[in-house]
């Protein structure tokens, strides 16, 4: 909520908006750049546990010109980038693969994807779930999958990775890095938009406030987390 504004923001005092952050995201208040209309709909926690995971998957996709019709693959749909990525590319009439574990098979299931078990066989098991050729893939779990993928789709400029540092042996494209690869303008507007209208869901796990922010590290980093964790201020 705006506290201060300054001449000409755009904003007032009591205005609800969210937006992202260079750095210093933990603390009471922040100075935002560029902020955005939280709709009414969607609450503070909501919004800041879409704002990065949301603006990643949002760009990926624009990177890779999906189309409706083409057939996508997103490796770790059940990750907090690949489930948003699911749902964007299910509602822009994507077919989408999705692999995933099978803790994750029933959630990445209800988003639109077709599930199958990631690890040793990943591609035969994706080829046969696939109703066709694998148009596009997303790398959301780097695992050494790139070859693969490759090979899959037959152009390296049709994959695209967040998370594997190998991506230049490759030829592909990594995004997440360079701060000027950034779609917020594009993205979050739109993203809050769907929230709004049920059509995007962003699982929280839980919401730890300020003072207990070593636990909620402590938390993810024993991987008990099934979803985003939101510091309170």
């Amino acid at each position: 909520m705006v506290e201060e504004a300054g001449e000409g923001a755009g904003y007032a005092p009591g205005d609800e908006v969210f937006g992202a952050m260079h750095s210093g995201g933990y603390s009471e208040h922040v100075l935002l750049d560029q902020p955005f209309a939280k709709p009414a709909e969607v609450s503070f926690e909501t919004a800041a546990a879409m704002i990065t995971v949301g603006e990643t998957a949002y760009r990926a996709l624009e990177h890779l010109q999906v189309s409706p019709g083409q057939t996508l693959l997103i490796h770790g749909a059940g990750g907090a980038v690949g489930a948003i990525a699911v749902q964007l590319a299910v509602a822009r009439g994507l077919t989408v693969i999705g692999t995933a574990g099978e803790h994750d098979f029933e959630r990445v299931g209800k988003l639109g994807a077709t599930v199958v078990r990631y690890g040793q066989g990943w591609a035969e098991r994706v080829r046969d779930a696939a109703p066709g050729p694998v148009d596009r893939v997303l790398d959301a779990a780097g695992a050494g999958v790139l070859a693969e993928s490759i090979a899959m789709t037959g152009d390296a400029a049709r994959v695209i990775t967040i998370a594997d540092h190998t991506f230049a042996e490759h030829g592909v494209r990594l995004t997440g890095p360079d701060p000027a690869d950034r779609f917020f303008p594009q993205a979050l507007p739109m993203l809050a938009d769907l929230i709004a209208r049920g059509d995007l869901d962003v699982p929280i796990w839980r919401t730890f406030p300020l003072t207990e922010a070593a636990q909620a590290h402590a938390e993810i980093e024993a991987h008990h987390n099934q979803g985003k964790v939101i510091l309170l201020p």
